[in-house]
């Protein structure tokens, strides 16, 4: 498997995984995540030009280098927040959403962050349960940062608190280190957070968180 960067190119595959990535949501009776539009290209290609996009990909597969899974970042508070990571269901069990993750705990932990954190809905399986399994822990209410909290909030207008959800962290340590695969030694320049793109619309909801 290969972590890269996205290229202006996968962006409308990006949005075909989104929507296959939401259809088992339907399954669960949550019809509304199944049906939410997919992140629009300009917003995708917000976060490309900020270097905080990457795709995994099988280079030795059939498809050769088309994208499986991506996952978007925010630097928010002390921590790099995943926006987004989500999997075709085609490539699922590939374990493609746990190296996406830890493509981006190396790139956090070179740049001295402190953890990643995400927010996902509690009772889905492979959301919060899945999130659990691969170290990270659900926060108290009074644990909660202020990014974290305006993330909230957004979610909320957004509709999802219909269902119950959880902002979740993982601890990092400066030990990590990227993987060396090409396109994952390059620690790309993080915005600052009050420079991040509106991400209301995008909320992290499928494929695992």
């Amino acid at each position: 498997m290969r972590i890269r960067s996205a290229r202006r190119s996968d962006l409308p595959l990006l949005q075909d995984i989104e929507r296959a990535a939401g259809e088992p949501f339907r399954d669960l009776g949550m019809a509304f995540v199944a049906d939410d539009d997919p992140p629009p290209l300009v917003l995708l290609e917000s976060y490309r030009l900020a270097g905080r996009c990457w795709v995994a990909s099988d280079p030795l597969s059939a498809t050769g280098d088309r994208p499986l899974g991506y996952v978007l970042a925010d630097p928010v508070d002390d921590a790099l927040h995943i926006e987004q990571v989500s999997v075709d269901p085609t490539a699922a069990r590939r374990g493609i959403g746990r190296e996406l993750i830890a493509h981006l705990a190396a790139l956090a932990a070179v740049r001295g962050m402190a953890a990643l954190t995400l927010t996902t809905f509690t009772d889905v399986p492979w959301n919060a349960p899945y999130y659990a399994r691969i170290g990270f822990r659900a926060l108290a209410e009074g644990e909660l940062t202020d990014g974290l909290r305006a993330i909230r909030a957004e979610e909320a207008q957004h509709g999802l608190d219909r269902w119950p959800r959880v902002c979740m962290r993982r601890e990092l340590t400066s030990a990590a280190r990227p993987s060396g695969a090409a396109g994952t030694v390059r620690i790309p320049r993080v915005p600052n957070a009050s420079a991040s793109p509106d991400t209301s619309e995008a909320v992290a909801v499928s494929g695992g968180t």
